[in-house]
């Protein structure tokens, strides 16, 4: 066998992207753990007193169960409701693209992709008002709206590589349009099942600017706009907002972490077929 030589190039970018990613982890966690005093320190020092202290402070001041039961709430509610509505309405476009109305259908779906969200905003804003939907239950159905194009888009893809005898066998076996989908399609999804529950529950979790235009009241708050609201309120304060962001992120880096391979072999697949 011959030797292998080390690409160099390729070691070094992957060097200097790791410390791109790892500075601003080890910069906010230290950050954190320091008292107000240590700030006037050199910021890549460590901390000399390790405050833990400065995570129950946080908790205390930004109300953090609160906003992490309505961010539960959410990002649970939006991720169920997105897996049965979206691979529902894909399937039935990925199954009549011969048909021109849903082929229409298929392209207006993934236009909307390339509509920022700020040309819509201020519409969605008056709506919701009207509607007396500038709450957690209009959140939640429009991350699901919202989350549809995209979805369509990566879903019908994989349907179309899902062979049509089996649902043929399953009409002769006497199963109706609904039985097929649930008993036969939903379950082969799986793969891009979970890549669309990942990325839908980063999404819901993470994102703060509709949380920001659509909530009116303050107990509702989701955990991005709880920090930001304490940020503003406490902007000098670095280490208790930095070990307030800490204590948002943990969950969505266990969960990324845990199903990571799901993304990754769920978007290929999409792509592929």
């Amino acid at each position: 066998m011959k030797d292998k030589k080390t690409n160099w190039p390729v070691t070094i970018l992957l060097i200097l992207g790791s410390l791109i990613i790892l500075l601003p982890i080890y910069l906010t966690v230290t950050v954190a753990l320091k008292s107000p005093e240590e700030m006037s320190r050199p910021l890549l020092s460590l901390p000399q007193d390790w405050r833990f202290d400065n995570f129950i402070e946080a908790i205390e001041l930004t109300n953090f169960f609160n906003a992490l039961s309505n961010s539960l709430i959410v990002t649970v509610s939006v991720v169920i409701l997105t897996l049965m509505t979206n691979s529902l309405v894909a399937y039935a476009i990925a199954r009549n693209m011969h048909k021109r109305f849903y082929k229409f259908l298929f392209y207006y779906f993934v236009s909307a992709m390339f509509v920022p969200f700020p040309i819509i905003m201020l519409p969605i804003v008056r709506q919701t008002a009207v509607w007396n939907m500038d709450n957690l239950l209009g959140l939640i159905f429009l991350y699901v709206v919202y989350q549809l194009s995209f979805n369509v888009f990566i879903y019908v893809g994989y349907i179309k590589s899902i062979p049509k005898e089996l649902e043929e066998a399953a009409i002769v076996d006497g199963a109706g349009p609904w039985k097929v989908f649930w008993k036969v399609i939903f379950p082969l999804l799986s793969p891009m099942n979970a890549t669309v529950a990942i990325l839908t529950c980063l999404y819901a979790w993470n994102d703060f600017m509709l949380p920001l235009v659509i909530i009116s009241d303050q107990e509702q708050a989701t955990l991005p706009l709880v920090q930001y609201i304490f940020q503003s309120e406490f902007s000098t304060n670095y280490n208790l907002a930095f070990a307030s962001y800490l204590l948002a992120l943990v969950p969505m880096i266990i969960v990324y972490l845990f199903a990571q391979k799901w993304i990754i072999s769920g978007v290929v697949r999409g792509a592929i077929k």
